[in-house]
């Protein structure tokens, strides 16, 4: 059986011998042949050789094109900031002060999308006889508030007509993006969709459920498969992502996979993930990867309905023997599980201080994040921090920890943060994996003051 044919069985809930395996490597794919992220977004050949690489090291079963959710926001008329070791990320938002509804659509002619078309074609000439092609776009909230930006949690409460309007728009977007993908072959079409775990499940029901049925039935009736993915602690919402009609789900590490997976059951809806990205990925060993990738499996009852992922785009500096660890558990997981028989994962503690919260001299805002440049719900939670700042200027100091040095992780593990992105006061959660608006934020830092 190929990578490809184990993909279609386990979306169609076939009995398998083992899960799948689709490494996220994104801009990870060009660090292997020498390019940065810059490079490998805006080149073809680069991005081609790189994924022939992907192919050639993690014998993945299921390969992912471009992991990048700024590409339909640049077309859009957002401004976007490259970065070197990351996926670039929105700088500007167009609809920041207007109420517009965009009638622009995103052609093949569009912004990147001939590389998109071009890469999507040489790869399925390559290896998509043998390996499923997994086309990604941004969802269409987390496109929404690329658009709006940090307003667009406050119309969620106080313009809620604006907001059906503005996610009809950034839907009919989505379901481009998706016939792009699938008028060029691919196999699995994916929105991806960070935003969507920062709002409440009332929030899920009224803006994005029947956007998502639409988005996974127009995919459906063309007779590929698709993937709802979203990144952060989507715990509260996994039922009603379900119930949208994906043929699987893809979370990260902030959720329980066996529990989700309880879930997804009951839907028969696959489900991937979540190898934790920087604890074990990027800072962990070859045998912490190995372990996490058999723990990970062996939490759940059966390989029916279970692909193993990455739980979001991988690190660009993730080594490459870790990667190769985690296929290798998947593709032979009886021989791993007995190398890590005894093996326990590494802990990653070193010495930090947190601040004496009760001799603060003014209020302190700390907001701890996966990565506020890489990661879309930290960077608008990191948004409206900021926001606060210029509200109160030097009344209140404002910091972010990213969760991507040993010295921060240490400083979230003393602080007790459970979730990322969660916005702390004076040592308080006040936010955890939910955006706040702006005037929420403003009267809890009032309080304080």
């Amino acid at each position: 059986m190929t990578g490809k044919e184990l993909i279609y069985a386990i979306l169609r809930h076939e009995p398998v011998e083992r899960p799948g395996w689709i490494p996220f490597a994104g801009v990870h794919a060009g660090r292997l042949k020498g390019y940065d992220a810059e490079e490998v977004y805006q080149d073809a050949d680069k991005l081609v050789e790189s994924l022939m690489e992907v192919h050639k090291l993690y014998s993945p079963d299921g390969l992912v094109l471009l992991f990048d959710l700024q590409l339909e926001a640049e077309i859009l008329g957002c401004d976007i900031k490259w970065e070197k070791n990351a996926p670039p990320s929105v700088r500007s938002h167009p609809l920041s002060s207007s109420q517009e509804i965009p009638v622009k659509k995103i052609g093949k002619a569009d912004g990147r999308m001939p590389l998109v078309l071009d890469v999507t074609r040489r790869m399925k000439e390559a290896v998509g006889s043998q390996t499923a092609l997994y086309g990604l776009f941004c969802g269409p909230f987390t496109l929404a508030s690329h658009l709006r930006g940090t307003k667009f949690f406050r119309d969620l409460k106080q313009q809620p007509e604006y907001v059906e309007k503005l996610m009809a728009y950034t839907t009919e977007i989505s379901l481009q993006m998706a016939q792009h993908y699938l008028d060029a072959g691919v196999d699995v079409v994916v929105p991806v969709d960070p935003v969507v775990s920062q709002i409440s499940q009332i929030y899920f029901a009224q803006y994005v459920s029947d956007p998502y049925t639409a988005i996974f039935n127009a995919i459906r009736e063309q007779g590929a498969f698709s993937s709802f993915f979203v990144c952060g602690n989507a715990t509260h919402i996994i039922d009603l992502m379900c119930q949208t009609g994906p043929d699987s789900l893809s979370i990260d590490e902030n959720v329980d996979l066996a529990r989700a997976k309880e879930v997804t059951d009951r839907h028969n809806v696959v489900i991937g993930g979540n190898i934790p990205l920087t604890t074990i990925m990027l800072l962990g060993s070859q045998l912490d990867n190995i372990k996490m990738t058999i723990d990970l499996i062996d939490s759940v009852d059966g390989t029916k309905n279970l692909i193993i992922a990455p739980g979001c785009d991988m690190p660009f500096a993730t080594p490459i023997e870790n990667a190769i660890a985690v296929s290798h558990a998947v593709l032979h997981t009886d021989k791993a599980r007995e190398m890590v028989a005894n093996y326990e994962l590494s802990d990653i503690d070193v010495d930090v201080e947190l601040p004496d919260y009760t001799q603060l001299k003014k209020p302190l805002l700390e907001a701890f994040t996966l990565d506020s440049t890489a990661c879309a719900a930290c960077t608008y939670m990191w948004g409206v921090a900021q926001e606060a700042k210029k509200h109160f200027g030097d009344a209140i100091d404002v910091v972010e920890y990213r969760y991507n040095t040993v010295e921060n992780i240490a400083r979230i593990k003393k602080t007790g943060v459970a979730q990322l992105p969660s916005l702390y006061l004076n040592g308080q959660l006040k936010y955890s994996s939910i955006i706040p608006h702006l005037d929420d934020l403003i009267r809890e830092i009032e309080e304080v003051l």
